[in-house]
C-alpha cells in the first residue's frame, strides 16, 4: 500500500523537497499552469498533486545531501532552474502567438482596443483571442503530457542539482527564443497580406477618387478583411502550431543532452 505521505526518513523528505523544486519550476513557466491567470492556491495544489503522483515512480540516484541550509537552498534551486528551462521551450511557442496577435490586431485597427491580462498586462485583443485558440489546441493534442512525461524521465538523465550554464545551452535557449518572432510572423502572414492589398486597393482609391473619404472606409473595411482572412487561414494558422508543438519532443531531447 503507498502510504501518504510516501516519507520513511529525512532523507526521503529532502528528496521529495527537490522533486516539489523541479515541478514547481516547469508549472511556473508552463502555459495555462503557470503566471498570475492561475490563482496562487489552484498552483501550489497542481504542483503538491503532481509531485506526489510522481514521487513514487521517479527513478532518483541520491546525491550527497548537503547538511547547512544554504546549500540545501541552493540545490533546490538549481532543481527549479531545470523545471523553468523545460517551460521556456512551451512559453516561447505562446510568445509567438501573442506576437502574432499584436501584428494583425495593429493592421486591423485593434491597437486602441486591448483587455487586462494579469501576467501580461494590457494586450491586445487578438492576442488574446489566438492565445485561447493555441491554448485549447496545446490541450486537445495532449501537449502537456509531453512535459509531464519530460518531467519524470529527466531524473533518469539528469541528476539531482545537475542544472549547470554551458555555451551550448546559451546557443539553444537563444535559437528557442529567436525563433519566436519567425513564428510570429508566419502565423500573422496571411491576414498581413489580405491587409497589405486592400491597403493597396484604397491607395489607389484615394488616387481615383480624392473626394471620396477613404479614412471612413478603411477602417471598418480593414477589420473586415482581416478578419475574413483570419477565419479562412484558421486552418493554417492551427497546422503551423501543430508543427510546432511536435517538434517540441525533439527539442526537450536536445536540452537533456545539454544538461546531462
Amino acid at each position: 500500500m503507498l502510504q501518504i505521505p510516501p516519507f520513511i526518513s529525512l532523507t526521503q523528505f529532502t528528496l521529495f523537497t527537490l522533486v516539489l523544486g523541479r515541478m514547481a519550476g516547469l508549472f511556473a513557466a508552463l502555459p495555462l499552469f503557470g503566471g498570475e491567470r492561475v490563482p496562487m492556491m489552484i498552483r501550489a495544489a497542481s504542483v503538491l498533486a503532481m509531485t506526489l503522483v510522481c514521487f513514487p515512480v521517479l527513478s532518483l540516484r541520491e546525491p550527497v545531501l548537503p547538511a547547512d541550509f544554504l546549500s540545501l537552498f541552493l540545490l533546490v534551486a538549481c532543481e527549479t532552474m531545470i523545471g523553468l528551462t523545460l517551460g521556456i521551450i512551451a512559453r516561447s511557442l505562446f510568445a509567438a502567438v501573442e506576437f502574432c496577435g499584436q501584428i494583425v490586431g495593429m493592421q486591423m485597427g485593434f491597437s486602441m482596443s486591448s483587455l487586462f491580462d494579469p501576467a501580461m498586462g494590457q494586450i491586445p485583443l487578438m492576442s488574446v483571442f489566438q492565445s485561447l485558440l493555441a491554448s485549447l489546441l496545446f490541450l486537445s493534442l495532449g501537449v502537456h503530457h509531453v512535459f509531464i512525461r519530460a518531467m519524470v524521465e529527466s531524473y533518469a538523465v539528469i541528476p539531482l542539482g545537475g542544472w549547470h550554464v554551458t555555451g551550448d545551452l546559451i546557443s539553444f535557449l537563444v535559437s528557442v527564443t529567436s525563433g519566436v518572432f519567425i513564428l510570429g510572423v508566419k502565423l500573422a502572414a496571411p491576414v498581413m497580406v489580405a491587409l497589405l492589398a486592400t491597403t493597396v486597393v484604397l491607395g489607389i482609391m484615394a488616387r481615383s477618387f480624392p473626394q471620396m473619404n477613404i479614412f471612413m472606409i478603411s477602417m471598418p473595411l480593414n477589420i473586415g478583411v482581416g478578419l475574413l482572412a483570419l477565419g479562412l487561414s484558421l486552418l493554417v494558422f492551427m497546422r503551423t502550431l501543430e508543427v510546432s508543438f511536435g517538434a517540441l519532443s525533439g527539442q526537450i531531447r536536445t536540452l537533456f543532452r545539454l544538461l546531462s
